[in-house]
């Protein structure tokens, strides 16, 4: 199927990009697609301005650390694309405040390789009527 071959290709691009997160717990990646096109990216990470460090000494995420589909959604919102009917691959399922922000975009799909423990996000997409899929891919350890 031609678009599963796309599906795939943009959901290994997100686990590549996840790679340039500095968090040390999960690195996360979201590619928006729209029209055959990236239109952004994003990573989770601290925001602009912020050292690279994720963690705190205990290990735990800080509170300020945006997730990647956040940073993706902003860094559209700051230029000329509109996410309006995009696709939206990402590494890991988007939890609930990620999957608001989705909805409020405009993105109309999202596909995604890993399921989170918490599903919220995903019962809330399906809810306001965003088509959810869940596609395993191979090859995406960090050696890859």
């Amino acid at each position: 199927m031609k678009d599963r071959k796309f599906d795939k290709s943009y959901l290994k691009m997100a686990h590549v990009w996840a790679k340039n997160s500095y968090c040390r717990r999960r690195q996360v990646g979201a590619l928006i697609v729209k029209n055959r096109m990236i239109i952004s990216d994003g990573y989770n990470g601290t925001p602009s301005g912020f050292e690279n460090i994720c963690e705190d000494e205990n290990g735990a995420t800080k509170a300020y650390v945006l997730h990647a589909e956040a940073n993706a959604i902003t860094k559209v919102a700051k230029s000329n694309n509109s996410s309006d009917g995009a696709t939206l691959y990402i590494t890991d399922s988007p939890c609930m405040e990620c999957a608001k922000l989705i909805i409020q975009s405009g993105i109309k799909r999202v596909v995604f390789d890993r399921r989170y423990r918490i599903t919220e996000g995903l019962d809330l997409l399906e809810r306001a009527g965003v088509e959810v899929e869940e596609l395993h891919i191979k090859n995406t350890s960090p050696e890859s």
